[in-house]
């Protein structure tokens, strides 16, 4: 299982860079359409919502399987037909991006989750933050909430890029 996230964090890490890498500067701080985030503003959110920071704080043993919410989090973050609000502490501001600055700050953030994944014990339970709705989650669900909650945008990312060059 272990091996199988770790695939998977490169693979949303590859991917999300892919993403943004598509646009040029201009194109990551046009609005596609209307009620739509930037490029530039997407890649702000994740910086701002993704980090292996939270993987290295309190934690305590979990007394309950440690994967219980990797299921629900997955159907929910990959079901693209649902429309989510981001909580105001992640809203990105409105720029504008310097998409090699976004860019940085998420292959360092990725790298760093690469890294918590590998060494951490992924059964612990991390108490410095709850996911809004979700409680406390073990380091093994904010890995998996991190990659699905990454896909997601990374799927926005390709959507707003196509608008753009339609």
């Amino acid at each position: 299982m272990a091996t199988e996230l770790n695939t998977e964090i490169k693979e949303t890490q590859t991917a999300l860079l892919q993403a943004l890498d598509a646009f040029n500067q201009e194109q990551l701080n046009k609005v596609p359409f209307e009620g739509s985030w930037t490029g530039g503003q997407v890649g702000e959110h994740l910086t701002k919502a993704v980090s292996a920071g939270l993987l290295y704080g309190n934690t305590t043993e979990t007394e309950r399987p440690p994967d219980v919410m990797v299921k629900p989090l997955r159907d929910q973050f990959l079901n693209f037909d649902i429309k989510m609000k981001s909580p105001d502490f992640i809203i990105p501001s409105d720029g504008p991006h310097v998409k090699q600055e976004v860019r940085g700050q998420l292959e360092k953030i990725w790298e760093e989750i690469e890294e918590a994944a590998s060494t951490l014990d992924l059964t612990k339970t991390c108490l410095d933050f709850e996911l809004p709705g979700a409680g406390h989650l073990t380091r093994l669900e904010w890995l998996n909430f991190m990659v699905v909650h990454t896909k997601r945008h990374t799927h926005q990312l390709k959507n707003i890029y196509k608008a753009l060059t339609a």
